[in-house]
């Protein structure tokens, strides 16, 4: 099956994942982790910062406004 790409975000690097907020790094594919779609770009944000910001995250506030 075909996956397409819709808008103009990006994804994230095969090696590892950064986290906006604190600079966390770790490995692709982290299930804990949240995806934020801002201004077109990908955001990810590792599980303590989104624990810490999650009714920001669910009001879809940018995380500029946390």
């Amino acid at each position: 099956m075909e996956r397409r790409q819709h808008g103009t975000a990006q994804e994230p690097e095969a090696e590892h994942l950064v986290c906006a907020q604190c600079g966390a790094q770790a490995e692709s594919g982290q299930v804990t982790w949240t995806c934020s779609v801002e201004n077109g770009t990908r955001r990810y944000f590792c599980d303590s910062c989104a624990r810490a910001h999650i009714r920001d995250i669910e009001g879809r506030l940018d995380s500029h406004w946390w």
